[in-house]
């Protein structure tokens, strides 16, 4: 079983045969380690490959997890047969776009008509004001499309992406760790995690959000091991000065692909921004890092002229041009937003108000206020071009109003304060059918008691709190040791899950923190690969390593296989259930 190894470990042995000029540089170690061996060249590091591993089989390992993943969602997905959550809002906001080219509003009893199966006249043609960008939307209006608009066609999206998150998880843990095993495992335990599995089942937006995120870690990592191989292979020995290697190493293809993927990710949700800017920040330190390893003097402030500026149009624009183009139906629609959504109570917003309620409100509008462009005469060309990208900007400063002041006076009865999210504070239930009578609807409660379904939002316990354990750990070795792989595990943490404490006064929910769980299974797969140790050899250390991390993995099957009543919408006593709601907070 190949488990992670330090970086550089499989690379060859100093004074093996390589190219003249790269053996010489190469048999220079940069040091000793405390055992006394040799600590492998930047050279060795940078061309590291997996050794004894068919990529066929690491392929199709990830995409048969994948595949059993969709089993699981897949199963009894159109029950129950309603709108769950906010559903309400998406499926339908889905339908319209991919009918209709961008949201319309509906009628009133538009949930019931649907669930009958009737789905023509129930859309008005006029704009509706939705504040989350589309490109979920879009996806899981693709879904109706193929589908159908019922439980099943606006869910399916959501169980494909769920599923290829999981393949995407085993393929990103393989690079950092070196190790398909463990790679495997990561993609097992991110499975069997009940927030996954539930918003896989769901037509919500936040797995769109989280596997675009996902991706774009992915690609970040693939970019690392590739600028620092390129960096090897034009440089047959150390630096003497100046920048090092420039040409060849501007144009950086895995770049360009997270910039598309985090576009993707923030045309979802605008929290991507946050892990956009911290990743892109990491991106530099790491090209940094692989310059001074080759002996670059100054490399920070160096890398961040020749890296830096072409780091950042591949990565930042690259993800705006991705984000402004999903938003193509609203452009190409503008005119009736500017027509019906241009003076709306955000546009006269004027800074204060106060809470009437749950009512947010405006203590002194300005009922004049209107888009510019709402009374400007219509362009043509590049003209309407401009004019409608001007509406476009018009329409966010609107919904970023409605984010940050219409809010902060509601409330809900699933909130919860992201503080305790890691530690799942408070989960949020997202159907449920209670008082099922014993004798009724195959319900085998004794008398006086009773049944129920449910489905409920949370995370499977054992692997959240084991993470956050092994998080702690990630942040020890990023500091203490300097291992960058855990900085991934840490740095995704802090700008999925940090952010969300400045909002802790408006409602928002614990499933909001499926994009830090990815960041949570890294670390604790990274802790697995450390108890295991790199040597196949079998040790005590090695021995007591699997036996401790086997036993980890087989707690969260059990924990996710206890949970799947709830996850499922499975008929339970209320005996059965309160054997699964562990504390008061989590009804």
């Amino acid at each position: 079983m190949s488990t992670q190894a330090p970086e550089g470990e499989a690379a060859p042995r100093p004074g093996s045969a390589q190219g003249p000029a790269q053996g010489a540089a190469e048999r220079q170690l940069l040091s000793r380690s405390a055992g006394g061996s040799g600590v492998p060249s930047a050279w060795q590091r940078a061309r590291h490959r997996l050794r004894g591993e068919d990529p066929v089989i690491a392929w199709a390992s990830a995409l048969a997890l994948g595949l059993l993943a969709l089993f699981l969602r897949l199963w009894h997905l159109g029950r129950p047969a309603e709108f769950e959550f906010d559903e309400t809002y998406y499926a339908k906001d889905a339908w319209s776009l991919i009918n209709h080219g961008y949201v319309q509003g509906y009628v009133d009893d538009a949930n019931d008509q649907i669930l009958d199966g009737t789905v023509r006249g129930l859309w008005d043609g006029e704009p509706s004001m939705i504040v989350h960008p589309e490109v979920g939307k879009w996806l899981i209006g693709l879904g109706e499309k193929l589908f159908g608009m019922d439980p099943f066609g606006w869910r399916i999206a959501a169980a494909v992406i769920g599923s290829l998150m999981i393949v995407v998880m085993v393929r990103l843990v393989r690079r950092l760790t070196r190790s398909l095993t463990l790679g495997l495992v990561a993609g097992v335990l991110l499975m069997l995690d009940g927030m996954q599995f539930v918003l896989s089942r769901l037509a919500l937006l936040d797995i769109f959000c989280a596997f675009f995120l996902l991706c774009a870690v992915a690609a970040i990592a693939a970019d690392r091991d590739w600028f620092r191989r390129r960096l090897a292979d034009r440089l047959p020995a150390q630096v003497d000065g100046g920048f090092g290697p420039v040409r060849g190493l501007l144009l950086r293809p895995w770049l360009i692909v997270a910039g598309v993927s985090f576009g993707l990710a923030a045309g979802t949700k605008w929290t991507a921004a946050y892990p956009l800017a911290a990743f892109g920040v990491l991106v530099w330190l790491w090209s940094a890092g692989a310059r001074r390893s080759f002996g670059v003097r100054g490399a920070w402030l160096r890398s961040a002229l020749v890296d830096g500026l072409g780091a950042f149009a591949q990565l930042v624009l690259v993800a705006l041009v991705v984000y402004v183009t999903s938003w193509t139906g609203w452009l190409v629609h503008a005119s009736q937003y500017e027509e019906h959504l241009s003076s709306t109570q955000y546009t006269q917003f004027t800074g204060s108000g106060h809470c009437d309620g749950e009512s947010f409100v405006s203590d002194d509008p300005d009922p004049d206020a209107r888009w510019p462009t709402a009374t400007e005469p219509d362009a043509s060309g590049l003209g309407e071009v401009v004019q409608s990208l001007r509406s476009l900007w018009y329409y966010h400063q609107d919904v970023y109003t409605f984010h940050t002041h219409f809010l902060n006076c509601a409330t809900h009865t699933y909130q919860s304060q992201p503080s305790g999210w890691l530690f799942l504070n408070r989960p949020v239930g997202v159907a449920a059918d209670t008082g099922i009578e014993p004798g009724t609807r195959g319900c085998t409660a004794p008398e006086g008691s009773d049944c129920l379904r449910q489905v409920l939002l949370i995370g499977t316990p054992v692997l959240w709190w084991g993470g956050c354990i092994a998080l702690l750990f990630s942040c020890v070795m990023w500091v203490l040791a300097r291992d960058w792989r855990h900085g991934v595990a840490v740095v995704g943490t802090a700008s999925t899950w940090l952010p969300w404490l400045l909002y802790d006064e408006r409602p928002i929910f614990l499933f909001y923190a499926i994009l830090t769980l990815p960041f949570l299974v890294l670390s604790v797969t990274l802790g697995i690969g450390h108890l295991i140790g790199p040597s196949r050899e079998p040790t005590a250390r090695r021995t007591i390593g699997v036996v401790v991390s086997g036993s980890f993995v087989v707690l969260v099957l059990l924990n996710f296989a206890w949970f799947w009543p709830i996850f499922t919408n499975q008929l339970l006593t209320h005996s059965q259930w309160l054997g699964r709601i562990w504390f008061e907070r989590w009804i």
